[in-house]
């Protein structure tokens, strides 16, 4: 499956990962704006729900981005917490290789959604899309982030220095975490 493709619905015990459209924009911007997100990751808070449709057609739908949503009680799909993606690795690119990009709504941190969701979108890329290796690259300073990595399995590789401009200007060493499928097949 090429990247600009979208992927198909995927779902866990309590979420829903479905393929990110425009109609998201105002779900992304209600979490996205908030000074909390966005800099752990190096992007600036959102200023509109045209900024965020904006990051949603330029961004998250090239890379088949998925809007991640807690199940209801009804069984459906509620408004989107977070968006999981599988990027273009960076580091491998000779490699059947993916990077894991992610971002979660404060509200729901501390929760294991963004563990449960990237969990299934493993499972999904070794599995289903023949995945030899997956990536996660993360601030310093974002621990959680730091945390969904270990927790699903993913080896420290080391800190590239100044691997990334950030939205003001600096820039910011990158922690590289890295999970073989044969690793996720032992688990």
């Amino acid at each position: 499956m090429k990247s600009y493709e979208k992927h198909q619905t995927l779902r866990s015990k309590r979420l829903a990962l479905i393929p990110c459209s425009i109609d998201d924009a105002a779900d992304l911007y209600k979490y996205a704006k908030n000074p909390d997100v966005g800099p752990h990751a190096g992007w600036k808070p959102h200023e509109s729900v045209e900024e965020s449709r904006q990051i949603i057609e330029g961004l998250f739908l090239p890379s088949g981005a998925w809007g991640i949503h807690e199940i209801e009680s009804d069984g459906l799909p509620g408004q989107m917490i977070g968006t999981i993606a599988l990027e273009e690795d960076r580091f491998r690119p000779d490699a059947k290789s993916k990077e894991i990009g992610y971002s979660l709504a404060k509200e729901a941190w501390g929760m294991g959604y963004m563990t449960e969701a990237a969990a299934e979108v493993i499972r999904y890329a070794f599995e289903d899309l023949g995945m030899e290796i997956l990536t996660i690259c993360t601030s310093p300073v974002n621990k959680r982030s730091q945390r969904v990595a270990e927790k699903n399995g993913f080896t420290y590789e080391g800190r590239i220095r100044k691997a990334y401009r950030i939205y003001t200007g600096e820039l910011r060493d990158s922690f590289v975490f890295s999970l073989t499928k044969e690793e996720w097949e032992q688990k």
